[in-house]
């Protein structure tokens, strides 16, 4: 028997590669699924066996007989699934961005541990194989002491084919990419203080900007670029990898194309691979980004049987998603934000 009981709303683009990663989990069963699309919930239901079908989340939990909730909606139903699982004490996962706004970001965390249950972003940039790696670089000591750093996304990748609703929203490459470059720097540097940002839209044909480069303040004194696009042309696509450079006090880092990184300290220069496992249910050049679905995944379970906070909480969270809603307010208005000015 399962040891954990889920349940999935939202049945969407993205959401497949959820429920491979919890079909994929021992003792972990997806019992109940809900979306407001009759034929996507037919489809999921149908490939993944699942014979609980809501149109309905608060039918859904009515009947209640899962452990937890892993919400993949879009960012505008968010507030509302959260809180409603908080209202039956059902701990839940919450898919990226947070929420529309800070102030709704705030009041899910509120509500949840309002009603004691654990809250967990589904940020999974961080829990990619080769940004493990940058990570246990850094923490090993090898190049020394950080004081520079570097996360780029840039690509010409058509995004739009698969996710058509990203075209129209004033927002978007900061809210939908640049918060997972957001989340890996904060992953590797630490909490940022301030931030300046400036947004470009060269895609004619959507609404928000696809272009942002972002210059990061970091409590320890890092300072950190994080850009992205959607953009680029280049002569050989890297979608959907992110490069990283670090400059330390004794050595450099620097993770290219192909997940080549490149590690360079007193001890010498030492070069290697670190690639992402292609999950059987994976196809490239996705994998790395499925495979760190699978991975945080696997961590709110670990978290959940031990009772312990997972590490993209909804209150850890806060600070990632100020950092979007910083990069678009210095966008908009110029200038440099204090962080601490948004997470008051």
């Amino acid at each position: 028997m399962a040891r954990f009981r889920g349940a999935l709303i939202g049945c969407g683009f993205f959401a497949v590669n959820q429920m491979h990663g919890w079909q994929d989990l021992a003792g972990v069963e997806i019992v109940a699924i809900c979306d407001r699309d009759a034929e996507r919930l037919a489809i999921v239901g149908d490939q993944f066996s699942v014979a609980r079908r809501y149109s309905s989340a608060e039918e859904m939990f009515a009947d209640g007989g899962f452990d937890f909730v892993d919400i993949a909606t879009t960012v505008g139903s968010h507030r509302a699934l959260v809180e409603l699982a908080a209202k039956h004490r059902v701990p839940a996962i919450c898919q990226k961005p947070f929420a529309p706004t800070l102030a709704d970001a705030k009041a899910m965390v509120a509500a949840a541990e309002a009603a004691g249950i654990p809250l967990m972003i589904h940020e999974n940039f961080r829990w990619q194989t080769p940004i493990l790696a940058v990570k246990q670089v850094l923490d090993s000591g090898a190049i020394g002491t950080p004081f520079w750093g570097r996360v780029s996304f840039r690509s010409g990748f058509d995004v739009f084919s698969g996710q058509p609703y990203l075209a129209r929203g004033k927002r978007f490459i900061i809210e939908d990419l640049g918060i997972h470059s957001l989340d890996i720097a904060r992953f590797l540097f630490g909490d940022a203080t301030s931030m300046t940002a400036r947004t470009r839209r060269i895609n004619p044909d959507i609404a928000g900007e696809d272009v942002a480069t972002m210059l990061l303040g970091h409590e320890n004194g890092i300072t950190s670029i994080v850009d992205v696009s959607y953009a680029t042309k280049l002569p050989e696509e890297p979608f959907p990898e992110t490069f990283v450079e670090i400059d330390g006090d004794k050595g450099t880092l620097r993770l290219g194309k192909d997940y080549r990184l490149t590690v360079h300290g007193p001890e010498g220069t030492v070069e290697s691979v670190v690639a992402p496992n292609l999950l059987l249910w994976a196809s490239r050049p996705w994998h790395n980004i499925q495979e760190s679905v699978a991975l945080i995944q696997k961590h709110w379970i670990e978290r959940l049987a031990a009772g312990r906070e997972p590490d993209t909480s909804g209150r850890d969270n806060l600070k990632t998603f100020a950092l979007v809603e910083a990069a678009y307010l210095s966008a908009e208005r110029g200038g440099t934000v204090a962080l601490a000015d948004l997470l008051a």
